[in-house]
């Protein structure tokens, strides 16, 4: 068992996303040690993660070591490992290397991942969209697609290759249309010699009957003109019934496609089945109003990993804003504790900060209750809110560039495939890299 700091009461932290981070930086007690654990190094800015995919920007400028963000917090130690499982009997985080992290408070908070609604196979030819692995992954696509298409006299299979096929109509599946619209229209469209770059079509499939469902429908509405307009084909009604490596079949219909992106559901980490403890159809772990484990009150779980139901009886939704808030009260409640304050905090209160989406270059919606916008200047107002919430002024002022760039002469400079394997499904593309 490995312990730090023993005479300190020991936080330990899964998952070193917004709710994460939020618990660390706002718990900074002379009495409390912390302990971070994750998969990876890096904290990421996930709400970007569709420009990386979409080649506008390189990886680094949305992602930082966990560890340089509290090189000067010496009660914070950060370990790059996975979860296996928790003792919450004994109190110990197990790790797949077989180490075992003991805690006085474990705050859960790992996230979600891709849900394929009991078709996980379909995984492999229809990847999605969660983290820094799957937005380079997608780029390589994205963009071998095109180079495969330069390559082949076949026409049916070059227009296999310049068929895109997003699945899910949310705001990561409107703003990956968007940008691959714009790529292929603008960014490419002088690139090749054999093939023209603007014939691309590219099919946004929502099973439901409108965009942005958390948006009023107004806001869908001119999402979807907006889309139509960048040349983007909505598809409304028709869920997808099949993914392989031919294409995807919807409404009934097959379509040849080399590219299918999965912007459709999600499901929780297993944290609820390391916790043993109830979970909702999405795999959340059931919560109580203090965001505390059912006769657990030392394990706290939130984000996108806990079902939290609002004062209004909905869903608290699984945004960054709403981990961040979640974070920054567990960080208040455990120093509550510690100082043996009674009573303890109220339950938990999320305070809704509206919903953003952008559409293409000079084209978003913004819906901040009595505020709704759309256009340029809600395409402005997305960019200022999310060069605000970035880390660290070095990557606000490079992100800021690259976007004042892209969008004076629609040039993207992240475009350079590498990883030595192909992104065609027959060729297991799902293995293949695109780095800066």
């Amino acid at each position: 068992m490995v312990h730090f700091c023993d005479q300190k009461h020991h936080v330990v932290v899964i998952g070193a996303g917004f709710g994460g981070l939020s618990v660390v930086r706002e718990l900074e007690e002379p009495g409390v040690s912390i302990t971070i654990i994750d998969r990876s190094n890096h904290h990421l800015f996930q709400p970007l993660l569709y420009q990386v995919a979409g080649a506008s920007l390189p990886s680094a400028e949305i992602a930082w070591p966990v560890r340089s963000l509290f090189r000067h917090r010496e009660d914070v130690r950060t370990l790059m490992a996975e979860v296996q499982d928790v003792d919450t009997d004994s109190r110990e985080v197990l790790l797949k290397d077989g180490s075992r992290i003991d805690y006085d408070t474990l705050v859960v908070a790992t996230g979600a991942t891709h849900a394929y609604f009991g078709h996980d196979e379909w995984e492999q030819f229809a990847p999605g969209l969660k983290n820094l692995d799957d937005a380079t992954t997608l780029r390589a696509r994205i963009l071998s697609a095109f180079e495969q298409a330069e390559n082949t006299t076949d026409p049916a299979l070059r227009a296999a290759y310049q068929t895109f096929v997003i699945v899910g109509g949310g705001p990561t599946g409107v703003e990956l249309s968007g940008t691959i619209a714009e790529l292929a229209r603008k960014t490419l469209k002088n690139d090749f010699r054999s093939i023209d770059p603007t014939e691309t079509r590219i099919i946004l499939v929502e099973a439901g009957q409108r965009l942005l469902t958390a948006f009023p429908e107004s806001l869908s509405e001119y999402t979807r003109q907006s889309l139509e307009k960048l040349g983007v084909e909505v598809s409304f009604g028709q869920p997808v019934t099949e993914c392989s490596a031919e294409g995807v079949v919807y409404g009934g219909q097959p379509l040849p496609a080399k590219t299918i992106i999965w912007a459709a559901g999600v499901t929780a980490s297993p944290a609820a089945r390391w916790l043993k403890t109830e979970a909702d159809r999405a795999g959340r772990v059931i919560v109580g109003a203090d965001l505390t484990l059912p006769l657990h009150p030392e394990i706290f779980v939130i984000g996108d990993t806990a079902a939290v139901t609002g004062e209004d009886g909905r869903m608290i939704p699984g945004i960054a804003p709403a981990a961040k808030q979640e974070g920054q009260y567990v960080a208040k409640l455990i120093q509550s504790r510690l100082k043996d304050e009674k009573p303890v905090l109220k339950p938990f209160r999320y305070r809704h900060q509206g919903n953003l989406a952008t559409i293409g270059r000079g084209l978003a919606v913004v819906d901040m209750g009595r505020l709704k916008l759309r256009g340029a200047m809600a395409w402005w107002f997305w960019k200022i809110i999310h060069l605000y919430f970035l880390i660290g002024t070095r990557n606000r002022l490079s992100v800021a560039i690259s976007w004042i760039w892209n969008h004076s002469i629609g040039y993207r400079g992240a475009r350079i495939i590498t990883g030595g394997k192909s992104p065609d499904p027959d060729k297991s593309a799902v293995h293949s890299r695109s780095e800066e």
